[in-house]
């Protein structure tokens, strides 16, 4: 019962919202926070609960990711990394199988291969697989031609036909992680065998194309192949769960998302927390779960942490975009985004994303959510 209640905190400071910054925040009063009742206190445990379903059945294909076998001690890497202190290296993708290195102090280790949960690494003579968040400080080692470490390329855009099911496998008849409704934006990491992968949240989610209409293709350069097509463009996923503890959640996603919605000029930088904040009722956000002083409290702007996590994964497919600031929510992430990719943000100056467009051209931002669990961006070169 301990552990789970540790898991709830640490899970709600990783994943719903401003955390320290609420307790710093000059702009939220003290009437905006509020103790969580009980009742709120039991949803938040069964969302939490939620997060952490396994998949019931699977009955098609998935996406294979590649295997330690395809490396040698020669392959190339593409980022060195340090691995935090007791990390093990194991032959499967399951910490209950045999372990070919362990440490008990940090190493650096060559990432051959990164998968959503797991890389591939080489240490010394041995090739084995690592959780991802037990690396830190990922360097890219050639870094002109190796994007940032976790950046996922879009291929294409579209928006949801029908009713749209993202599946946890390949096939219809399988569960769905979330069903969109028609006319949601989507961004798609890859097709296979008539499905669109998509990344749902730490795990591949799969969409028919039948399901799919509008498909432009995401420009692989920063020359767009048309008007209409992106230059990046990323999707996360959230929960959809009708309680009181969500719902402020979902209201604060889309309301940051709509005012994010915007052209950068050449050389001109953006300030998250300035550009959407404050996060008060008075700005329009509603109260969600989140950590204060160790407490489960309601604050305003549970949430908004999404909404720039989802824009940093965009931001990383553009080698004209400088990061300014940006900080991980902590040791394990937060669990809406695969490891080393989120980017918190709040009222205080720690937390926060600040970015530039160094670019000869101006920037545009478009970034939606329609309320049914998908968080959606693209950026289009808008000269």
């Amino acid at each position: 019962m301990f552990r789970r209640s540790l898991a709830l905190l640490l899970t709600l400071l990783l994943t719903l919202g401003a955390v320290h910054a609420l307790s710093e925040e000059d702009d939220v009063d003290t009437e905006d926070i509020s103790q969580v009742s009980a009742d709120v206190v039991q949803q938040i445990e069964e969302l939490d609960a939620i997060e952490d379903e396994e998949p019931v059945y699977i009955q098609g294909a998935s996406y294979h990711e590649r295997d330690r076998e395809e490396f040698t001690r020669s392959s190339p890497a593409l980022y060195t990394a340090k691995t935090t202190k007791g990390t093990y290296i194991y032959s499967d993708r399951s910490v209950s199988s045999p372990r070919l290195v362990s440490r008990d102090n940090t190493s650096r280790v060559d990432v051959l291969y990164v998968g959503v949960n797991w890389c591939v690494v080489r240490l010394d003579d041995k090739i084995g697989y690592i959780k991802r968040e037990k690396l830190a400080a990922v360097t890219p080692l050639d870094p002109v031609n190796t994007p940032p470490y976790g950046t996922q390329k879009a291929s294409y855009i579209a928006l949801t036909a029908t009713d749209c099911h993202v599946r946890k496998s390949m096939s219809d008849q399988d569960d769905s992680w979330v069903v969109l409704k028609p006319d949601t934006r989507l961004s798609i990491w890859r097709f296979q065998n008539g499905w669109a992968i998509v990344i749902y949240m730490r795990n591949y989610g799969y969409v028919h194309i039948s399901e799919l209409k509008n498909l432009i293709p995401v420009s692989p350069t920063d020359t767009p192949l048309s008007p209409d097509t992106p230059i990046a463009a990323y999707t996360s996923f959230y929960k959809m769960v009708d309680t009181e503890a969500n719902i402020g959640r979902i209201h604060n996603i889309g309301h940051a998302a709509a005012r994010l919605c915007r052209t950068l000029a050449p050389g001109e930088s953006l300030n998250y927390n300035q550009q959407i904040g404050p996060f008060n009722p008075k700005n329009g956000y509603q109260k969600a779960p989140v950590l204060v002083e160790g407490k489960t409290v309601l604050g305003s702007g549970g949430g908004v942490c999404q909404v720039s996590s989802t824009l940093y994964n965009a931001l990383l497919q553009l080698p004209g975009i400088t990061i300014l600031q940006r900080r991980p929510h902590g040791p394990s992430g937060a669990s809406y985004l695969p490891h080393g990719v989120d980017a918190a943000s709040g009222g205080g100056t720690n937390l926060n994303l600040r970015f530039r467009n160094d670019y000869p051209f101006p920037i545009r931002i478009d970034m939606h959510s329609e309320g049914d669990g998908a968080l959606y961006v693209s950026l289009y070169r808008a000269d």
